[in-house]
């Protein structure tokens, strides 16, 4: 799996004044190394009489590391550290989405057009028809991201407004790879039925509905309510955003392994969100042995409802050809449970449930950690799909096309291709309008919108 650099580390900037003379710089550099750290981007900031300013990005450890790196560069005679600075708050500051006009306002003649008195004759013909709005408005192309922030990845429940950063990242995702606008709304509530009502109360404006990071079991009975109540695709991508980017994961190892995931026994470790909509396509894909474990009991009847068996930790590992891990819980596959030939996705992140090379040394036949199974993989397509194919669902048909989509763009050796790949999101964009014409839930032009 394609794994980015550092992703483990902590990336710092060190702004420092250099001599302005030969092997210097070289000096800084050797320092870094000897302390252990890893040179990213190294940038010219300004020019002095005697000294340049540079700002070099490094990779350390832990905060332990980078201090005693930045004691070593300051042993260098002729360096002077003026400033560390955090790569990853500067790219947050003032926020990383902003609101703009599609075309410049350089007259009063084209105000008028686009605002008063001319907006007044677009307003009277959606009026009168009001499917026109997908002609004449953004809601063509407009997502709402919607969360109560309590389940923020890695995080947890923090609050709805500390999980604004990971929502304006998904805005940032959609407009980047797939040229939608996708907009926060952040809902400071726990409550299942103030959440189902804002969000049918807000949906007019939106072409789609992506619920993101609502903890489990409240998730299910959101998504559920609000797709049965609203003419417009709304998912949760926790659930099914990992569970499409599992499958073309699957699809991959299982031809690398000489297996055939329909008629393989798949393990679930961890029926929260996650678990328990990987499980839900795996069974819409056409696996007819699904078993799950979990420590929630809720869980566990909820998974049985939906066709799985709900079995203990050491049956999984016993009686699965597969086994897929999203509990959260770093090391809690132990070696002696692998059984040789198995197929091992433990995706928890940070640190996985076993790592993939203690999996292998152990028998399994093929294993991948959770590092390349990014939902950004899925979610661009599967949005941009439905809203070209003005869909009222997003179904499992459409979810099994994007997976397979992502699958085919993998190259040779590879579960998944890059996230940053735009002709796989294209790829993947094609192949769910395709699959939303012909499970019947996409509109063709002209057809009513009905209101909601």
């Amino acid at each position: 799996m394609q794994i980015e650099k550092g992703i483990d580390k902590i990336v710092k900037t060190i702004r420092m004044m250099i001599l302005d003379q030969p092997g210097f710089l070289g000096k800084v550099a050797s320092a870094i190394g000897a302390a252990g750290g890893n040179i990213g981007d190294i940038r010219l900031v300004g020019y002095g009489l005697e000294y340049n300013t540079r700002d070099v990005t490094v990779f350390v450890d832990d905060d332990a590391h980078l201090q005693a790196l930045l004691e070593e560069v300051g042993k260098v005679e002729g360096v002077i550290i003026s400033d560390i600075i955090d790569p990853v708050l500067e790219l947050h500051k003032g926020g990383k989405i902003s609101t703009k006009a599609r075309m410049a306002i350089d007259s009063i003649s084209v105000m008028r057009k686009v605002y008063t008195p001319g907006v007044a004759k677009v307003c009277k013909l959606i009026q009168a028809k009001p499917e026109l709005a997908y002609e004449y408005t953004a809601i063509c192309n407009t997502v709402a991201i919607v969360t109560n922030g309590t389940a923020i990845l890695g995080l947890g429940d923090i609050g709805a407004v500390p999980g604004m950063p990971v929502m304006e990242g998904k805005a940032a995702l959609f407009d980047a790879l797939v040229g939608i606008n996708g907009v926060p709304i952040l809902i400071q509530s726990k409550d299942t039925e103030e959440i189902v009502r804002t969000v049918a109360s807000i949906a007019p404006t939106f072409g789609a509905i992506k619920l993101e990071d609502i903890k489990a079991p409240e998730c299910f009975e959101i998504e559920d309510r609000l797709d049965a109540m609203l003419d417009i695709p709304v998912m949760h991508d926790d659930q099914h955003g990992t569970a499409v980017v599992v499958l073309a994961a699957l699809l991959n190892a299982s031809k690398y392994v000489g297996m055939q995931v329909k008629n393989d026994t798949v393990g679930m470790v961890g029926l929260g969100a996650a678990g328990m909509g990987i499980s839900k396509l795996l069974m819409a894909y056409g696996v007819r042995k699904m078993l799950g474990g979990d420590i929630n009991p809720n869980a566990r009847e909820i998974f049985a409802k939906h066709g799985g068996k709900p079995v203990s930790l050491s049956e999984i590992m016993e009686q699965s050809d597969i086994v897929i891990c999203t509990t959260g819980v770093p090391g809690l596959i132990k070696k002696e449970m692998i059984r040789k030939g198995q197929v091992i996705l433990a995706l928890s992140n940070p640190k996985p449930e076993i790592f993939p090379e203690e999996a292998r040394a152990a028998g399994a036949s093929f294993a991948a950690d959770g590092r390349g199974a990014n939902n950004a993989l899925a979610f661009p397509g599967l949005f941009r799909g439905a809203l070209n194919a003005r869909a009222r669902k997003i179904n499992n048909r459409m979810k099994i096309a994007a997976a397979k989509a992502i699958s085919a763009c993998a190259e040779t050796g590879e579960l998944v291709p890059p996230i940053l790949d735009l002709e796989m999101h294209r790829k993947v964009a094609e192949a769910v309008e395709r699959a939303a014409f012909e499970s019947g839930v996409a509109r063709t032009r002209g057809e009513e919108i009905e209101e909601t």
